[in-house]
């Protein structure tokens, strides 16, 4: 089976950060308030480097279309939709979770840390499927670069 190297590195960078954030609830669950500051550190790293391989392998190699069946085809781009929806505000709480926990903003970072981990998870947990629709169960249809999309070169 082949497996495209950029979707699968992206794919498990983003499982990789969602780890550490279960770490990190775990550390601070047991009051580990540097260990799981470290850890959520980390998992904004993965996230990040996530962030890097995504775009740009959108921007350069592109997006690849979904391959399977058209009756399938609704059902996917729907959950499509509510993925990239997560991940985009995954990725603001993300920031103002960290930021508000380096800052020492307390308060804040109580309120809104649990909240932002259980859109990650299930950031995570819905890529790992779209990954898994597109690449492993039909296989994915064509992929143009976004700046031959545009360009036409």
């Amino acid at each position: 089976m082949y497996l495209p190297l950029l979707p699968t590195i992206s794919t498990a960078f983003i499982v990789i950060s969602a780890v550490f954030v279960a770490i990190g609830w775990y550390l601070i669950a047991k009051r580990r308030v540097e260990a799981h500051r470290k850890a959520m550190t980390w998992a904004g790293v993965f996230a990040l480097v996530f962030f890097i391989v995504y775009v740009s392998r959108t921007v350069f190699d592109g997006n690849t279309a979904f391959g399977g069946p058209p009756g399938v085809k609704v059902f996917y781009l729907a959950f499509l939709i509510f993925h990239i929806f997560l991940a985009a505000s995954g990725g603001v709480f993300g920031i103002v979770s960290i930021w508000s926990g380096y800052r020492q903003k307390i308060i804040r970072h109580r309120r809104l840390g649990p909240i932002t981990s259980i859109i990650w998870f299930s950031t995570a947990v819905t890529g790992v499927t779209v990954y898994m629709l597109l690449y492993i169960i039909y296989g994915g249809g064509e992929t143009v670069p976004v700046i031959k999309a545009i360009t036409g070169f």
